[in-house]
C-alpha cells in the first residue's frame, strides 16, 4: 500500500483565508446590492466557480463595476489608481488584499519617494506585480531571472530599491542582491518575499528528499502553486502539478511506494483532502 506524506503547510495561508472571509461576511450580511471581485480574489478555479454560484460577479476592469455596488479588492491587491477610481465614483471598497502584499505596496511606496527606481523581482502578468509596480513615482524595472537582471542597463549614477513579488524564490532573490552588490550600486533592500511562501518551499524540499514522487495541487493560475513544483523539480524529485483529482496520473502512481503531498496557497482543503484520500487508496 502506497504511503503518502502531507505537508503541514498545503492549503489556505492567512491573506487567503481573510480575503474569503471578508467576502463571506459581505455575502452573509448583503441583502439587497450586487457585489463584485475586481479580478479572481484568488488563484483558484474551483473556489471562484462556488462564488460564481452565490451570485458573485467577476469584473475585469474597474469601469465594469457600477455606482453603489460592493466591490471586493483580491487577496494580490490592484493598482494604487484602480482603487482611487472607484472610491472616486462611489463605489463601495472592501479591501481584501492580503497583509503582507499590502506591506510590500506600502514599503515601495516609502522607499522610492526619494527618487529611487524600483527593481522588482516578479512575474510580468501577475496582478500582484501590476500593484506593486503602481506604488513606485520614480520608474521600474521588473526581472523574472537572474539573467533578465543583468540585461537591465542599470545606470552607476542612480539610485535603486529591490523588492519582490511576495511568492517569489527566495534564493534568487539572495543571489539578485549578490550581484548588484557586485555593481557597486546604491541600493536599498526589501524584506517582501512572504515567510508562509518560504516555509512552504523549504517544507516541500525537505518533503521531496524523503518521497519518491510528490504531488502538488493549485491552480494553474496560482504563481506560488507553481513555484512549489518548480522548487520540487530543481530538487531532483519527479513532480506532478494538478488542479483536480482526475487529472492524478493513477497508472503512473501505482508502483511507487511513497508520495508526497503539498498544495498551493489558494487550495481548498477539501481539494487537498479528496486527493490524499484517492493516493491512499491507489
Amino acid at each position: 500500500m502506497v504511503e503518502v506524506i502531507r505537508a503541514e503547510t498545503a492549503g489556505f495561508c492567512m491573506g487567503v483565508d481573510l480575503a474569503l472571509n471578508k467576502l463571506d461576511s459581505l455575502i452573509e450580511k448583503n441583502e439587497h446590492g450586487k457585489i463584485y471581485i475586481l479580478g479572481p480574489i484568488i488563484h483558484n478555479p474551483q473556489v471562484l466557480e462556488d462564488y460564481e454560484k452565490q451570485g458573485v460577479i467577476t469584473a475585469e476592469s474597474p469601469d465594469q463595476v457600477p455606482e453603489n455596488a460592493y466591490v471586493v479588492i483580491r487577496a494580490h491587491g490592484v493598482p494604487q489608481n484602480v482603487e482611487e477610481e472607484l472610491r472616486t465614483r462611489g463605489v463601495c471598497v472592501i479591501d481584501a488584499t492580503c497583509p503582507k502584499v499590502k506591506k510590500a505596496q506600502l514599503l515601495i511606496k516609502k522607499n522610492t519617494e526619494d527618487d529611487r527606481i524600483l527593481l522588482l523581482y516578479g512575474e510580468d502578468s501577475h496582478p500582484e506585480v501590476k500593484g506593486l509596480l503602481s506604488y513606485a513615482p520614480s520608474g521600474t524595472h521588473l526581472f523574472d531571472s537572474i539573467e533578465e537582471l543583468k540585461n537591465i542597463k542599470l545606470d552607476p549614477s542612480k539610485k535603486y530599491c529591490l523588492a519582490a513579488q511576495t511568492t517569489q524564490d527566495r534564493n534568487v532573490y539572495e543571489v539578485s542582491i549578490k550581484y548588484l552588490e557586485s555593481k557597486g550600486l546604491d541600493f536599498v533592500t526589501l524584506n517582501t518575499i512572504c515567510d508562509a511562501t518560504r516555509q512552504r518551499q523549504d517544507e516541500a524540499i525537505t518533503l521531496s528528499s524523503e518521497v519518491d514522487y510528490m504531488i502538488v495541487v493549485g491552480g494553474r493560475i496560482s504563481g506560488n502553486t507553481r513555484r512549489l513544483v518548480q522548487v520540487v523539480e530543481t530538487a531532483g524529485t519527479k513532480c506532478t502539478h494538478v488542479e483536480v483529482a482526475d487529472e492524478l496520473p493513477l497508472e503512473t502512481l501505482k508502483d511507487i511506494k511513497k508520495i508526497g503531498l503539498t498544495a498551493g496557497a489558494s487550495t481548498p482543503k477539501r481539494l487537498v483532502d479528496g486527493i490524499q484520500h484517492i493516493l491512499e487508496n491507489i
